[in-house]
C-alpha cells in the first residue's frame, strides 16, 4: 500500500488533530515524522515537518476534506 502525504505542518498538535478528523471520517490516516517533532526542538524542520498520510486510493478525497477543514468558518 502506497501512502501519500495530504497535509504537513511543523506543529504536532495540528497534525494530530488532522489525523483524528480524517480517521473520524473513515480514512486510514497516519502520522509520519511525529517522533522527530517530539524529540527535540527543531527536529521537525529537518524532516520537513509532521506529515499526515493516507493510502493513495484515498488521497484525492482526503485532500478535499483537508481543504474544507482549513477554511475559516464565517
Amino acid at each position: 500500500m502506497e501512502l501519500v502525504t495530504v497535509y504537513s505542518c511543523f506543529n504536532i498538535a495540528s497534525a494530530d488533530l488532522m489525523v483524528s478528523h480524517l480517521q473520524a471520517m473513515g480514512f486510514q490516516a497516519i502520522l509520519m515524522h511525529d517522533t522527530a517533532a517530539l524529540s527535540m526542538e527543531g527536529y521537525s524542520f529537518a524532516t520537513g515537518g509532521v506529515q499526515v498520510q493516507v493510502p493513495s486510493d484515498q488521497a484525492e478525497s482526503a485532500r478535499e476534506l483537508v481543504l474544507d477543514f482549513e477554511k475559516p468558518s464565517s
